[in-house]
């Protein structure tokens, strides 16, 4: 079921793609692919392919399109989507079967449906099914290559056809030569020098301006300078760099890339792995070319299958990196932050620079290939209903997860909420519509005091600006100061807590886009929005705050929400009383401000707080964990730890657990070493001892 279930997500994938590209009007499909025809429904060969500034490719990817017409246009459209398509397809297959053996029958079973999921979703590839571009062909030439029942002779074209089409992908010769397939490699070289030569003599005065003119494409296309081109050249330009200086250290540059990746990918290639190696240069011939458009990134994608980190927890990590940089924008990937801004504009790069030069792939001969160092987990949590958990194929993991991971997935995280809330309907009379229906529910209740408080907070100054403050801090502030502090301290209570957290705001997300709600302060009734002063009912988005989300996404109130999962969290594993009482009116002063700005009903509190115990629910149904765990207490270093873990092979005792300040007592299964010997009484006074002090 699970396959069946990747291949259909491949399919829907692929055909979304296609659909895609196919629902844009003519003149903004393809784009590159009309400067390949010309006036009289011909290849443009009278004049010149690089009279505009849209084609970036050689002579011979123009001359091999020579027989198309624009008599043909609207089926070329659809068939040159389609073609493009089954490339991917056929570039997925491929790359499943280069993986480094020995390949278990689960993963050869999911690598294709997969691969060809990960391709679709590429920017890469997503921006070529738009263009029209050729450059999967490349990569499909390349990785056929690598396939076992391919002879030397085949490769060496295969790669030649290859580095025509984008010539720094001569490295791949290169890389060739080093292995030691000497006659392949100059055969890729003679292939490339032939075709090149084919489409000089065919297209001469287009030859000149690509290779003479412009030195490989240098200039063509958008600027250098822009955040498209993806290369050192680029970076450089970016920066400020330019003439003698900025051509001088782009040597430098170039050339320590090059020897480095190229040393990294022949070692990688006599080590079998074959698929890695091929990704590792193909990101050096991204990095060292004058121009490296989105299209051609793909060759960083491939670079997912090196496998890096000694524990089972870290191995994760590379690649979903990869798969989050080749697949979403720099907005999505980092914050707009400055400096973190300059990281996500350059993300591709520092990708294809970090594949090449830097990240420690593990060789095939490592101990660590097939069998890293494993994560403590658990079984499934035993439970007084016989259907809990539902999810009984699931192990709760007990270590600390992996921060790099964990930051990587709470940024995307936070990006899909904000776009989904941002995106949810946000019609201005449906939503007061149902203002008018929550105020109507609240009056019946006799809970309906939002206007009263919200005129004191409005009339008390003090209390006026403590409200608006805490508003705009605390929201942020408490949730993230928890979360860090969890996950360096308690790192089992870490996993236990952010999960309710995680199915809280899915819930939340669900309501606001079934249940659009105007907060009381966009209601026109008369309420007084302290934080953000007078506004144009007609455009709720107003100010620099407001503008940041949907202000229509007001049930439930994810304030109150969080705020409550801060209190129930920090009531149980705070360690004195006076902590666990500030958790608790933590969301009780959260409401109060949520009402007293004006910003939500009493009602939106409800919300909060039954999407923050559906969450905590949802974990105990689907993966049996009520309770929080018991953590673990910290290992024992030196002389001491040697001489308590002698002790405790001897002695079956009590394994003391350090638990939010409190000791809990859990009896360890540990037969003796030797049932007949005594422990020593100097060992054992001192196990006492160190166990008061825990």
């Amino acid at each position: 079921m699970g396959l069946a279930a990747l291949w259909l997500l491949a399919g829907v994938l692929a055909v979304r793609q296609a659909a895609a590209v196919l629902r844009l009007p003519p003149d903004e499909r393809l784009t590159d692919l009309e400067t390949w025809i010309g006036e009289e429904g011909v290849l443009h060969v009278r004049g010149s392919l690089y009279d505009g500034d849209s084609f970036t490719g050689t002579p011979f990817s123009g001359l091999v399109l020579k027989p198309l017409t624009r008599a043909a246009e609207q089926s070329l459209g659809v068939a040159w989507t389609f073609g493009t398509l089954l490339l991917v397809v056929v570039l997925g297959l491929v790359v499943a079967r280069s993986l480094p053996g020995p390949v278990s029958r689960r993963t050869s079973l999911i690598a294709a449906p997969l691969a060809i999921s990960l391709l679709v979703l590429s920017l890469p590839v997503r921006n070529t099914f738009t263009l029209g571009q050729t450059s999967i062909i490349p990569v499909l030439l390349v990785v056929l290559s690598l396939l076992p029942r391919t002879s030397g002779r085949q490769a060496g074209v295969l790669i030649g056809v290859a580095a025509a089409l984008q010539p720094a992908l001569l490295l791949f010769a290169v890389v060739l030569w080093l292995i030691g397939r000497r006659r392949a490699a100059a055969l890729a070289g003679a292939t490339f020098a032939g075709c090149t030569a084919l489409a000089w003599a065919a297209m001469p005065h287009d030859s000149w301006t690509y290779w003479g003119h412009h030195i490989g494409g240098a200039g063509l296309g958008a600027p250098a300078d822009s955040l498209a081109n993806q290369s050192l050249h680029g970076l450089l330009l970016r920066i400020g760099l330019e003439g003698p200086v900025e051509l001088a250290l782009l040597a430098v540059l170039a050339v320590a890339v090059t020897v480095i990746g190229l040393r990294r990918a022949v070692h990688y290639a006599k080590d079998g792995q074959l698929l890695l190696a091929a990704a590792i240069t193909g990101s050096v011939a991204l990095a060292v070319s004058p121009t490296s458009w989105q299209h051609q990134q793909l060759w960083i994608l491939l670079a997912v299958v090196g496998r890096v980190g000694r524990r089972a927890s870290d191995r994760l990590v590379w690649p979903v990196l990869v798969v989050l940089t080749m697949s979403l924008s720099r907005t999505a990937l980092l914050p707009d932050i400055e400096i973190l801004g300059h990281i996500g504009y350059n993300a591709p790069l520092l990708a294809a620079l970090v594949a090449a030069c830097v990240v420690p792939f593990h060789s095939r001969t490592s101990p660590h290939w097939d069998d890293p160092e494993p994560t403590p987990v658990a079984d499934p949590a035993k439970s007084r209903f016989a259907w809990v958990p539902l999810l009984r194929f699931l192990k709760r993991p007990l270590s600390r997860p992996n921060l790099m991971l964990e930051l990587m997935l709470i940024r995307v995280g936070y990006f899909a909420y904000s776009w989904i809330r941002a995106h949810a309907p946000d019609e201005r009379s449906v939503a007061e519509g149902h203002g008018d229906q929550v105020l109507t529910l609240e009056g019946w209740l006799h809970i309906d005091i939002e206007h009263w408080f919200n005129a004191i907070v409005a009339d008390t100054g003090w209390l006026k600006d403590f409200m608006n403050w805490y508003y705009s801090t605390f929201h942020f502030l408490i949730p993230l100061s928890l979360l860090a502090w969890l996950y360096l301290r308690r790192p089992a209570t870490y996993r236990w807590a952010r999960t309710p957290l995680a199915f809280a705001t899915m819930l939340a997300l669900v309501g606001f886009w079934l249940y659009p709600l105007a907060p009381p302060r966009l209601m026109g009734l008369g309420y007084v929005d302290t934080a953000h002063g007078p506004q144009d009912l007609n455009n709720p988005d107003f100010g620099a705050l407001t503008k940041l989300s949907n202000q229509y996404a007001a049930m439930p109130s994810l304030h109150v929400g969080w705020s409550l999962w801060c209190g129930v969290v920090i009531a149980i594993v705070a360690p004195y009383v006076w902590a666990k009482v500030l958790g608790i009116l933590y969301p009780l002063l959260t409401t109060a401000v949520i009402v007293g700005t004006a910003n939500h009903y009493v009602l939106d509190a409800v919300g909060g707080a039954a999407i923050v115990s559906a969450g905590f629910g949802l974990q105990y149904v689907l993966l049996g964990v009520g309770k929080r765990p018991r953590e673990e207490a910290p290992p024992l270093s030196g002389a001491m730890g040697a001489t308590l873990a002698r002790a405790r092979g001897l002695v079956p005792g009590l394994v003391r657990q350090r638990s939010g300040g409190h000791d809990d007592a859990e009896p360890v299964d540990a037969e003796p070493a030797d049932a007949g010997a005594e422990p020593p009484k100097e060992g054992r006074a001192r196990v006492e001892r160190h166990d008061q002090r825990v």
